[in-house]
């Protein structure tokens, strides 16, 4: 079974990025937006990044436009908003799509593997979390809803 590690995603600053480079950390994997009702979590996904990133987790930001168009920035103004309005110092990824046929690869191994409510693969809004063991296997997926906060708790277990 693959696993996300086997992955590769576009860095904000136009790189490659292997997920392998991600091995043996925990994961909470995120599609964001820069002016959606959920982007005030980004000021929770930081506090659990500076944490528990000693301990071997990382956050990682995917942008996504899909949704009511609220990430509508390039790489440029997406970092500039995420340094500034909420000091973001966990990865940032290339704008993706998770949805549809363009959806970026490892979203349509995200969804595979952790089916939101009643067994749905797609992502309904910005902000859907999906948590991954040390092993690149996901653990659990999360909906827009869900606090950064609220899943303290599971990350913990994880880690």
């Amino acid at each position: 079974m693959p696993t996300v590690h086997e992955f590769t995603a576009t860095t904000l600053d136009g790189a490659q990025q292997r997920l392998s480079d991600f091995d043996g950390k925990v994961l909470l994997i995120v599609n964001v937006a820069s002016k959606c009702g959920f982007t005030p979590q980004y000021t929770g996904l930081e506090a659990l990044y500076r944490k528990y990133r000693d301990q071997g987790f990382a956050v990682l930001g995917f942008p996504c436009d899909q949704f009511g168009h609220q990430e509508p920035g390039d790489a440029e103004e997406i970092r500039n908003f995420c340094s500034l309005e909420y000091e973001v110092s966990f990865p940032l990824f290339a704008k993706v799509e998770v949805n549809g046929e363009g959806t970026h690869p490892l979203f349509r191994h995200l969804k595979k593997e952790g089916r939101g409510v009643l067994g749905t693969e797609a992502i309904k809004w910005n902000f859907t979390k999906f948590l991954v063991d040390r092993e690149g296997a996901v653990v659990r997926r999360y909906a827009p809803t869900d606090t950064p906060e609220s899943i303290e708790k599971d990350l913990a277990a994880v880690l």
